[in-house]
């Protein structure tokens, strides 16, 4: 036996008191770092078509989730309304950035997450370079990050000082470094707004690839990278019209982004349809545990709205719509149903009373309507379309109501219905939500007739005594060749 388990076993005889020997300190927990790396204009069927292997690496080991962003009037599927969105994690409607003039931006009330990471914990070390100069002079990244690098790819080109900036980042991350940073690459934007989106722009991606490479490798070198915790994201903040190049409009190719995310607690080669672009933020804030009353969140956490799992189909009677792209359902999630008792015949085929869709599949029915801005939306949503109803014959009128389960509630107390919604007025359409308790008649809880779009709603409605289940009701009516409602993520609270 040791001799200090001897002198221990003497002790306690001695004594009569059980003495217990020292346990190991608990490990510490590893530490938390982040790298968000920024790449300007980059279409993500582009990174598929060239030799990428560091961001198709990526792809394979997390999370990549590809959406569309705004087009006016909401803002330009730009750059400065992009950026903004992804440093923020909050749409153009609140950060106030709608081109790349940046009036009207509101950094005070919406910070960049490093920023707020700062405001956090002053201890963590955070760290911004960009060579489109606009987002640390506009404030995108604010001065209260720690170190700002900052060159001017517009006035001395972006392919030198993306090469500046990359040097600069491996330098960094590959010692002590920041716990948190932000690195922006932009010579792919600048290469599509001159040749377009053909070989020149897949080199381009090709050659950014290569320095992304270069920064991936330098974190993993690090000393200290066997006892830290890194999320690493990758992401653009619009895309560019293929093949000629350019953005800003209503297009599919110019509004397409991505979110691409490696690290703990992302599943291995994960396609989830409901990312969005202001999730890059919040992903960033929930890695270090740090709440803010953002629109994003985390990457790490999937859709719980039985909308999202519906199986969806291709066109029947819609023409500008691909062929072979599945958006859409007339089909309800299990509980839920669609009254068309009221329905007419005809019209098109799509939009016959409340159908479950995509926004690529319904914003390509027709552009410069705003359903391209149904913002707060997230993979499949439902929608009542009386306006692309009404495109085909027999299509006049429009009356359908989509009915929830049934959901139990508490005698006497008050509860609150939560949902997002996009909706447009004309005319003398109306949109009601209604609830019934218990199969009894509906009450009304709101009429919308007025617009309220890309809105999160959350509406109080008082149970009666002796109520024990409550169903919710969105009743599109009175409406022809108007407008239409969008309607997601309904919960109960």
């Amino acid at each position: 036996m040791p001799r200090i388990g001897c002198r221990l076993l003497a002790l306690t005889l001695l004594t009569g008191l059980a003495i217990t020997a020292p346990t190991p300190a608990a490990a510490a927990a590893p530490a938390k770092k982040l790298l968000v790396v920024g790449m300007d204009g980059l279409n993500w069927d582009s990174v598929a078509a060239a030799n990428a292997p560091n961001l198709d690496a990526l792809a394979a080991q997390g999370v990549l989730g590809r959406s569309l962003v705004q087009c006016p009037s909401v803002a330009d599927s730009s750059s400065g309304p992009g950026w903004s969105t992804i440093a923020t994690g909050v749409w153009p409607d609140r950060h106030g950035v709608h081109d790349n003039t940046f009036t009207g931006k509101q950094y005070g009330t919406y910070p960049d997450f490093l920023t707020r990471l700062e405001r956090a914990n002053p201890d963590y070390v955070t760290y911004s370079a960009v060579d489109w100069a606009a987002l640390h002079d506009q404030g995108t990244f604010s001065s209260a990050i720690d170190t700002r690098i900052t060159f001017d790819g517009d006035a001395d080109g972006y392919p030198a000082h993306d090469e500046t900036i990359t040097a600069d980042a491996v330098g960094r991350l590959g010692s002590g470094g920041p716990d948190a940073s932000f690195v922006y690459l932009g010579n792919t934007d600048a290469v599509a707004h001159v040749w377009g989106t053909g070989a020149r722009y897949r080199a381009a991606i090709e050659r950014q690839d290569q320095q992304l490479g270069r920064i991936l490798a330098a974190v993993r070198s690090r000393p200290t990278h066997g006892q830290e915790d890194w999320l690493i994201l990758v992401t653009t903040d619009h895309g560019h019209r293929q093949p000629l190049g350019g953005h800003g409009g209503c297009r599919i190719d110019e509004r397409g982004t991505f979110l691409l995310a490696s690290g703990s607690g992302t599943a291995a080669g994960s396609r989830p349809i409901d990312v969005r672009q202001v999730d890059a933020a919040a992903s960033a804030l929930a890695h270090f545990d740090v709440a803010a009353p953002i629109d994003g969140r985390s990457v790490r956490v999937r859709s719980t709205d039985p909308f999202d799992a519906l199986p969806l189909r291709t066109r029947v009677d819609e023409t500008g719509i691909p062929a072979t792209l599945a958006g859409w359902t007339p089909g309800a999630p299990a509980g839920w149903s669609v009254d068309r008792a009221a329905m007419p015949a005809g019209g098109v085929t799509e939009w016959r009373g409340w159908s479950f869709t995509t926004d690529e599949f319904w914003s390509r029915t027709q552009d410069g309507q705003e359903r391209e801005n149904a913002l707060r939306t997230r993979g499949v949503f439902a929608v009542a379309d009386s306006d692309e109803f009404a495109d085909r014959s027999g299509g006049a009128s429009y009356d359908s109501t989509l009915v929830s389960p049934a959901y139990p509630v508490a005698a006497g107390s008050t509860v609150r219905l939560t949902y997002v919604t996009h909706y447009r007025q004309e005319g003398a359409q109306k949109g009601d939500v209604l609830v019934s308790f218990d199969g009894g008649a509906d009450q009304l809880v709101k009429r919308y007739a007025a617009d309220a779009r890309a809105t999160a709603e959350s509406l109080p409605v008082a149970v009666p005594a002796g109520a024990t289940a409550m169903t919710v009701k969105f009743r599109y009516h009175d409406a022809g060749n108007n407008w239409y409602w969008a309607i997601d993520d309904l919960r109960i609270d």
